[in-house]
């Protein structure tokens, strides 16, 4: 989406909750990005209590190593 809002990414929310059949959890891996946080999409995790957030450690570039792929030696 062009834009990173906390709209946007509820939509992305309802969008990954309608595609995942129901009788499954949903485990999002995400960083420690402001939108993530806002009180809007506390509240649907609230409501949509089989979503389960893991968060990044703050300052974290773990995810980066994992980007790269495989370490060169």
């Amino acid at each position: 989406m062009p834009r990173h809002r906390h709209e946007e990414f509820v939509e992305f929310l309802n969008h990954v909750d309608r595609s995942v059949s129901s009788k499954l959890d949903i485990h999002l891996i995400m960083d420690n990005y402001a939108t993530h946080k806002h009180a809007v999409v506390k509240a649907w995790f609230a409501a949509h209590p089989r979503n389960h957030v893991h968060f990044t450690p703050t300052s974290s570039s773990w995810l980066n190593a994992v980007e790269r792929g495989r370490p060169e030696h």
